[in-house]
Formats: C-alpha cells, sequence, structure tokens
C-alpha cells in the first residue's frame, strides 16, 4: 500500500513541473499561506494529537528556544571576535569559592571569622557594594560574634535570602542586616533547565524571606545611586525605570531608561509564566563578565586595591561540590554540558543594567502578536510563491536554503540590536507553504490536463461529425505566406460563400475596432484591431473564422469545435512565450479568437538563403523553442506547423515566441501501445515529417520541424531543398557537409530529423539534456568545414506530394504578417517510402 500511495504521489508531483515563466496565480498562494500561518500559531500555542493508544504533544516553543540559545552563542562569538580589549564588565569584581579554597579552609560553609575577615579586607579597598551569595542564615563557628559585629555596622554589603515554595518555607537572610540590605537569590530556570529570563521583583513574599527585591536589583541601584541616578515606576502598570536624582548635585544626566516586564508569549515564549517583574536576560558573555579572584588570593591581600575599589564586588561559591551553578545557553556547546555558577548568573544580571542606564545598550526587544503574525505570513508567502513560480526540484531546493539563509541572517541581524523575532515559526510555514502549494500546483496541473484530454476527445468527435456532414464536398487551397518562399502550408478546406472582407458582426465592431487587415483565405481572416471598451488598452490580433455552411446542424457543431479550440488555446496562452487568448466570441454564426498581438519580426527574415548561422546561434534558438514546445507536449498537444514564419523574435526581450495554433493537435492518451489516432493532416512542405502527413502527428513532429529549422540555418538552404538529399535507403538527411558545424550538434540535429518517428527524440526535454553537454565555448573551433561536391548541389523542385484534409475552417495566418493565400491544386497521393520516391 505505501509503494502505491508514493508511486501516485510521485505521479502527482511530476505535473508540478512546468516552465518558470508562467504566470503566478496568487489565490493558491495566499489561501495556502493563510492556512499555514494559522498552523503555526497553533503550534506556537502547542497542539495535542489523540490518538488511539498515544497522546502527542506538538509545541515550536522549544524549537525557537533552541534558535534564541544558538543566537545568543553567535552574538557572543562576534563580540568577542570585535573586542580588542579584555571582554568583561570593569565595573564588577567576582570573588570566587574554589574547590581549592574549600581545601584551604577544611571547612563548609565558611566560618564567620573568616567570612568577616574577607568582607573586611574588602571593604577596606571602598567598593560601592559588597553582594554576598551565600546563605548565612544560621551561625557557623567560630567568629560569630565577629562577623555579627560587621554585619551591623556595614552599609555596603547585600545578602541573599531565598523565596518560599509550595513545599519550603525558603531560607532566611543574616538577622543583623536591614531589609534594604536583602535580595532574593531565586532565578527563573525555564522548562528545559535553562536560564533566559531574570526576575527583579517577586509578588508579595512570605515565609522566611520577605524581600520583594531580587539580589541582582538591589546590586545594580545601589551602584547607580552612587552615580545620581534612582529608580522610578514609570507608568502605571509598575514598568520599571531609572532616571537621574534630581535631589543628587553633580549627579549624572541621562535619559529615563525603562525596563518593560516581560509578555507571556514574548519572542518564542507561548503561555510562559511571567508573574513577578521578569525581563530578558541578555548575557555579557560565557565566561568572561567579570574579572575574577579567589578567596585565598582575597585573604592573602594578592588583589590590587584598584580592582575592589568603586566596584560591584560579588562573592559566592563556583566549585562543583557545590552545585550552585545553572544551565545557560552556552552550556549545549560546552564540554559535559557546562553549568554557570550561580554567581556568575547574577553578575551577568547586574551587567546587563549597568549596560542599559550607564552605556546605553538596547534591552532585549520583540514584537507584539500581530506583527509576529504578519511577519510569519510573509515568509509563508514568499515560499508559497518560491513552490509557485520555480518549477524545478534543484532550483526550488537551492532557492529554499538561500530563503533560509537569508531568514536566518535578517533574525540574528536583529538578534544584534536586540530583537527577538520568530525564527522557526518563519522557517517552517514557508517551507510548508511551499510544499502545500507544490501540491495544489500538481493537483490543478492534473486537473487542467485531464481537462484538455476530454476537451481533445470532444474535438476529435466533433472533426469525425464534421467529416461525415461534408464528406464529397471537399475542394483544396494551397495557403502560402508571402514572407518566405517555399513555406507552405497544406490544408483541403470547404468552400466558403464569398463575402465582403469588410464586413462583420456589428456586436463584434461595436466592442473591437479594426485597423488593418492582416491576411485572409478562403475561410478567414485576421485583422489588426483595438479593444474600445478598455482606455489605453494594447493593440490586437482578431482571427475571424467564418463556417462553410450556415445550417443550423452545421453551425451547432462548428460551434462545439470553436469553442474547444478556444479552451485549449486559453490554457496554451499562459506561457510566457505564446500569444495570451484575450477573448473568443461567437456572433451571427460567426466567430472571432482574439489574441495578444506580438510586436517583432518573424524568423523567416533572419534565415536568408546562403547566409549560414553560428552553431552557438543555432543552439539558441534550439534552447529558446525547446521549452515551449515541452509545455505544450506536457498539456498534450502537438503544433503541426512550426516553421519560421511562426516563430517571431519579440522585439521587447529577443525572445523567440510560438503563434499560430489554429492547427493544434490534441494527443489522446493511448490503450495497448496504440499509436495516436488518425487526426487532420497539416503541416509545411519541408518541415513537416512523414507520419504527419498521414495524419498521424506526435510530438516528435514538431521536434523534427525544429530540427530542419536548425538545418537551415546552418546550411543556408530551403527544408524542399534539402529532401533531395535524403539516403533513398533509410529516408534520412545527409546533409553534413553543406554546412560547418561540429559532430556533437549535428548529431543532435540528425537525431530530431530522424526518418521514422520512433528513432527521433521522444521529448524536449531530452534533446534539452544533450544540448547541456555541448561544449559551446569551442564549438566554433572544433566544426567542420562544408565539403561541396557534385552531389552537393540543389536543384529547384517542384510542388511536394502532401497530403492535408482540415475540417471547417482555414489554418488562419500568423499574427504578426499579412498573408496572401494562393489556391493551387495537389496530388492527394503522399510519397512516404524510398521505393514511392523513385517512382
Amino acid at each position: 500500500m505505501l509503494t502505491k500511495f508514493s508511486g501516485k504521489l510521485r505521479h502527482l508531483l511530476s505535473y508540478w513541473q512546468r516552465p518558470k515563466n508562467l504566470p503566478i496565480t496568487y489565490k493558491p498562494v495566499i489561501w495556502a499561506s493563510i492556512g499555514v500561518t494559522a498552523l503555526m500559531l497553533g503550534l506556537r500555542q502547542g497542539v495535542t494529537l489523540s490518538i488511539p493508544g498515544l497522546r502527542l504533544g506538538l509545541k515550536l516553543e522549544p524549537l525557537e528556544l533552541a534558535a534564541y540559545d544558538q543566537f545568543v552563542r553567535f552574538a557572543t562569538r562576534e563580540a568577542n571576535a570585535t573586542s580588542h580589549s579584555p571582554n568583561f564588565d570593569p565595573r564588577l569584581l567576582v570573588v570566587a569559592v574554589t574547590e581549592q579554597d574549600i581545601q584551604n579552609l577544611r571547612q563548609w560553609p565558611i566560618p564567620d571569622g573568616k567570612m568577616a575577615e574577607l568582607l573586611t579586607k574588602l571593604e577596606q579597598h571602598q567598593p560601592r557594594v559588597i553582594g554576598l551569595d551565600i546563605y548565612r542564615d544560621l551561625p557557623v563557628p567560630p567568629g560569630n560574634d565577629r562577623f555579627l559585629q560587621y554585619l551591623q555596622k556595614s552599609d555596603r554589603l547585600v545578602a541573599i535570602c531565598k523565596l518560599s515554595e509550595s513545599n519550603s518555607l525558603g531560607v532566611a537572610p543574616p538577622k543583623a542586616l536591614s531589609p534594604k540590605q536583602i535580595g532574593f537569590s531565586d532565578l527563573i530556570i525555564d522548562p528545559d533547565g535553562v536560564i533566559r529570563r531574570a526576575l527583579l521583583f517577586a509578588i508579595k513574599a512570605q515565609g522566611k524571606c520577605t524581600t520583594s527585591s531580587a539580589f541582582s536589583y538591589q546590586l545594580a541601584s545601589r551602584y547607580l545611586a552612587f552615580e545620581g541616578i534612582e529608580s522610578f515606576k514609570a507608568t502605571t502598570e509598575g514598568t520599571l525605570g531609572f532616571r537621574s536624582n534630581k535631589k543628587v548635585k553633580n549627579g549624572r544626566q541621562i535619559k529615563p531608561v525603562l525596563f518593560p516586564r516581560l509578555d507571556s508569549n514574548a519572542g518564542g515564549y507561548q503561555g510562559a509564566d511571567v508573574r513577578g517583574y521578569q525581563i530578558l536576560l541578555k548575557y555579557h558573555s560565557a565566561e568572561n563578565v567579570a574579572r575574577q579572584v579567589t578567596l585565598t588570593q582575597v585573604l592573602n591581600n594578592q588583589v590590587p586595591g584598584e580592582w575592589i575599589r568603586d566596584r560591584i564586588v560579588l562573592i559566592g561559591a563556583v566549585a562543583a561540590s557545590i552545585d550552585d551553578a545553572f544551565y545557560t545557553p552556552y552550556s549545549a556547546t560546552q564540554t559535559q554540558q557546562h553549568k554557570m555558577p550561580g554567581v556568575v548568573v547574577h553578575a551577568q544580571i547586574v551587567s546587563q543594567i549597568l549596560n542599559a542606564v550607564l552605556d546605553n545598550r538596547a534591552l532585549p526587544w520583540y514584537w507584539p502578536d500581530w506583527a509576529e503574525t504578519l511577519w510569519i505570513w510573509g515568509w509563508a508567502i514568499l515560499g508559497g510563491v518560491g513552490a509557485w513560480k520555480l518549477r524545478h526540484p534543484l532550483l526550488l531546493g537551492i532557492s529554499g536554503i538561500v530563503a533560509f539563509g537569508v531568514l536566518s541572517s535578517i533574525s540574528f541581524g536583529i538578534w544584534l540590536s536586540s530583537g527577538w523575532v520568530p525564527l522557526v515559526p518563519a522557517a517552517l510555514s514557508m517551507v510548508t507553504t511551499g510544499g502545500t502549494v507544490v501540491v495544489i500546483a500538481a493537483y490543478r496541473m492534473q486537473q487542467e490536463r485531464e481537462k484538455i484530454l476530454s476537451w481533445a476527445k470532444e474535438q476529435e468527435e466533433t472533426i469525425a461529425l464534421l467529416s461525415t456532414m461534408y464528406k464529397g464536398n471537399i475542394a483544396t487551397s494551397v495557403q502560402k505566406s508571402d514572407i518566405t518562399k517555399g513555406e507552405t502550408t497544406v490544408a483541403t478546406l470547404p468552400l466558403c460563400p464569398p463575402q465582403d472582407p469588410d464586413e462583420i458582426s456589428p456586436q463584434f465592431s461595436q466592442r473591437y475596432q479594426i485597423i488593418k487587415v492582416l491576411g485572409q483565405g478562403g475561410f478567414g481572416r485576421t485583422y489588426l484591431a483595438k479593444d474600445l471598451q478598455i482606455p489605453d488598452s494594447e493593440i490586437c490580433v482578431v482571427k475571424h473564422l467564418m463556417p462553410a455552411r450556415r445550417d443550423a446542424k452545421f453551425l451547432e457543431v462548428a460551434r462545439r469545435l470553436f469553442q474547444t479550440e478556444a479552451r485549449i488555446l486559453e490554457v496554451l496562452g499562459q506561457h510566457g512565450q505564446i500569444p495570451t487568448l484575450i477573448d473568443y466570441i461567437e456572433k451571427e454564426g460567426e466567430f472571432y479568437l482574439v489574441e495578444e498581438y506580438v510586436q517583432g519580426n518573424p524568423l523567416s527574415e533572419e534565415l536568408h538563403i546562403d547566409r549560414r548561422w553560428k552553431q552557438t546561434e543555432v543552439i539558441d534558438l534550439l534552447e529558446n523553442v525547446l521549452p515551449i514546445l515541452d509545455f505544450i507536449h506536457q498539456h498534450h498537444v502537438i503544433h503541426r506547423d512550426i516553421k519560421p514564419g511562426n516563430i517571431i523574435r519579440r522585439g521587447l526581450d529577443r525572445k523567440l515566441v510560438l503563434i499560430d495554433f489554429g492547427a493544434v493537435k490534441q494527443m489522446l492518451p493511448t490503450e495497448g501501445g496504440a499509436t495516436e489516432s488518425q487526426t487532420v493532416a497539416i503541416g509545411t512542405r519541408g518541415y513537416a515529417p512523414p507520419e504527419q502527413l498521414v495524419g498521424h502527428p506526435r510530438p516528435a513532429s514538431d521536434l523534427y520541424a525544429l530540427g530542419m529549422i536548425g538545418i537551415q540555418a546552418l546550411t543556408g538552404i530551403q527544408p524542399h531543398d534539402l529532401v533531395l538529399l535524403q539516403d533513398m535507403e533509410t529516408g534520412n538527411l545527409n546533409w553534413r557537409h553543406l554546412a560547418k558545424t561540429s559532430g556533437e550538434l549535428a548529431t543532435i540535429l540528425d537525431r530530431m530529423v530522424q526518418y521514422h518517428f520512433s528513432d527521433r527524440y521522444q521529448s524536449a526535454l531530452a534533446v534539452l539534456t544533450d544540448l547541456e553537454k555541448l561544449d559551446r565555448p569551442n564549438l566554433n573551433q572544433i566544426a567542420e568545414e562544408p565539403k561541396i561536391t557534385e552531389q552537393s548541389a540543389i536543384l529547384p523542385t517542384t510542388e511536394s506530394d502532401t497530403t492535408s484534409i482540415m475540417p471547417v475552417w482555414n489554418h488562419l495566418p500568423a499574427n504578426n504578417q499579412p498573408t496572401k493565400l494562393e489556391e493551387q491544386p495537389h496530388n492527394l497521393s503522399t510519397k512516404l517510402d524510398p521505393e514511392t520516391r523513385k517512382s
């Protein structure tokens, strides 16, 4: 079952690939992007899938937090790479209690006497504030009296306590200190165990720790007080801010700095617990947030006084045996999941506050929900447009990688300016929308092709019915273009009642203004016209198709055939190098096709006799037309009249445009390996292959005609003259001695024009693949010179015998040049095999 499903999926996705120059249909992109954006927003909140026996929770928050951690590491690496000085905050000093210090003391916790000695030595150098990140709720003899005396007289010390929890009353602070010198040491730990937030204030504290201020906030605010800066509530919601204290003379003057309270949906968080007053923690660095010294160094007077003076001194344990350490964004890339000591984490928070207030560094910020939604939706649309526009899997994959790189770069650039935008939802929305659009496009293309197959079947039935209706009433005419001598399109047409070329339907004339007649034939006319209902409209081409009979039954069948052909032309016109079908109108038993007017020159004007093209020019020609043929063949359509007069070099961009689809033949799916059903025989002498002349055209027939144009360009000889050089045994052309060409290109052209269709390329894509292998820069150097022999003489030929029967209306002239129609008789027998040609 899985194999069957995967096979159907591959078949469906094969419909997705089509030329990248097709216009974008925005509706599926918009709807897919909206749906995917809604899905991403749901996944950010968390979605639970309940399956019998399994309950699966899906949430993007862990991925977004992982991206946050990566940005933190990248930003630190960037800062270290650009810094030429020690990357630590000079306003801080950490006195670390190491394993060696504990071994030297032979005791833990540190005795009160040694703690008093440490604090006294530090205070001798006049630090602004000393933070003790070690619990001292109980006496630790010896020296308790000395420690209590220090606590009672010191106004520089800030000690810690621990807030109460559901199963604990917390840890009390030292009893001798004033409440203003107490701060809680609690840190916010995310569900994955990593610290990314800082808690500055707590809700009404209970238990043994009753302070509402954090340890880090107490240290920072006391330091700033020396600068003449005070904290304040900036808004009625209680937003924390710092500003210059007007009561302090000669104080530092700053603009008010606000610390917005963290939202529960900030950045990558969704529904986070943000009780209290929390901010995002912006890490200073992985290790060197502050200069570190050891307890032993301070006790032995080995620390210079200037390292302590006017600093914030933090004292805390860094010994692994104490286990006062936490995971941070840096832990994932460090050996053995390295943790950061608690005292260093507090130093990070203090440094962030000082940097924001004194150094005017940006605090972390994030967008509101509506802006994040637009951000995610924008990337979803980009992914959808890319999938709709780029139809090659490799190209789409490379573009996806580039787009993700751009998204990551933009997100990281915003992060460097302290902004946190959703990276993971945006990336997933881009990929998911692209995948959704691929499936939608493949499904729509499959439906489109199935419609064309249905129309093709309907057209075949209609043609068969028309053939029966006018059986025995067939006349013949030969349509010749006066642009290129020898380009003769042969068609058998039912006779049309003579009409005045200037007479058209009054209803039609009210809509379109005829500018001039481009061409006319026994069954139709082509005009240049302008739409009167659209101001400043472009000039268009109107093909006026007139049925040969006017009875109701005949008109009804003709109408069905007209509508089917118009639908097919409407689909083909989506290609950027095929004229767009603007409208199709049926008035008073006459039919009008309104198409885009392509301004340019037909390729026939570039193919002069005895003027040989360079090989690179021929390759450009093939590479320009083959994608068009690949497109129409994928839609089960055969052009059947590929010739220079039906290829226009558009003046706007010099691209080649394929015109005159009035004789397209739709390929019906076959069963049991049967060939295509016999249909109308139409084509141009010299360009049409043998199977087409007997009513069995196939995709290889169009490739034959294009190959003949390539050989004509290389040799400067008309195709109807080249047929004299056919091998009498195989029917293949012997033309290489007439052109300067390399063996590789000649081999490709030879395979395109093989006499039997089964020996040719079976798809335009296969030709393009071989063309890509050519060494284009060296082609002209390795080309063989043409060899003129007695067999090279090309003599004028008589009209070649072809068979053509065309129902209902004439193969109209190309829409870019006037065409002169001449009726000539021709033999209904077709020479296909060498024996017939000899006779």
